[in-house]
């Protein structure tokens, strides 16, 4: 994948990451999220947390930094999504497993 078409993407599925958790959290409360210079950070209010989602260009990966750890994710051209091979979680069942964590509840986005 050429570095336009990774960022293409990378851009595409965090825009789309930040719309659910926003409409996500006028059910689940405590938290929210913001999309801005390519990064995308949710915020959460009690106990107070910060994750970050941002692409990596170079090795083109999505990185995300949540409860003290630093998942990496590829891009698997089968499944057309971003992919943490340790788990096989998508960028999106990631996100919901490490929101679900942080409230302390299982989250559907």
């Amino acid at each position: 994948m050429d570095e336009q078409e990774f960022k293409s993407r990378a851009d595409e599925a965090l825009q789309e990451i930040c719309e659910a958790v926003n409409e996500a959290a006028e059910d689940y409360e405590g938290f929210e999220a913001d999309f801005s210079s390519g990064a995308l950070a949710v915020e959460f209010d009690a106990p107070p947390a910060k994750f970050v989602v941002s692409p990596n260009t170079p090795v083109r990966q999505v990185w995300v930094s949540a409860h003290t750890r630093s998942f990496k994710l590829d891009w698997n051209a089968e499944r057309e999504e971003f992919v943490f091979a340790e788990t096989n979680q998508t960028l999106l069942e990631l996100i919901e497993w490490a929101i679900g964590k942080q409230i302390g509840r299982e989250v559907v986005l």
